[in-house]
């Protein structure tokens, strides 16, 4: 034991804080991932109303005719949220990149 802490208080405060970047990391892909999951959700379901963004935004194109602004501005609202959890996790990022660079 590091001068006589626990083993929980060990990973509370050395484990856990160096795991953070890699965490943030992790989490924003996994929400990325996961929202914009588009072959399952084309192949396996069967309703309309159920089905991620990123397969309702396949819906907008049409057979003949399709809106590209409406596409585009559907596309846009679709990402606002992976840039809103990256800026708020940007700090853990940026920890990260930075854990071996300076001394001290």
């Amino acid at each position: 034991m590091v001068d006589g802490a626990s083993v929980w208080r060990q990973f509370w405060q050395m484990t856990l804080p160096l795991c953070r970047p890699p965490l943030a990391a992790l989490a924003t892909l996994e929400v990325t991932w996961i929202y914009n999951e588009f072959f399952w959700a084309t192949v396996l379901m069967q309703s309309g109303d159920k089905y991620p963004v990123t397969s309702s935004l396949n819906n907008l194109r049409g057979q003949f005719f399709t809106d590209n602004n409406l596409v585009a501005a559907g596309s846009l609202i679709v990402a606002v949220l992976t840039l809103a959890i990256y800026f708020a996790l940007q700090k853990h990022f940026v920890a990260g990149l930075t854990l071996g660079a300076t001394k001290g």
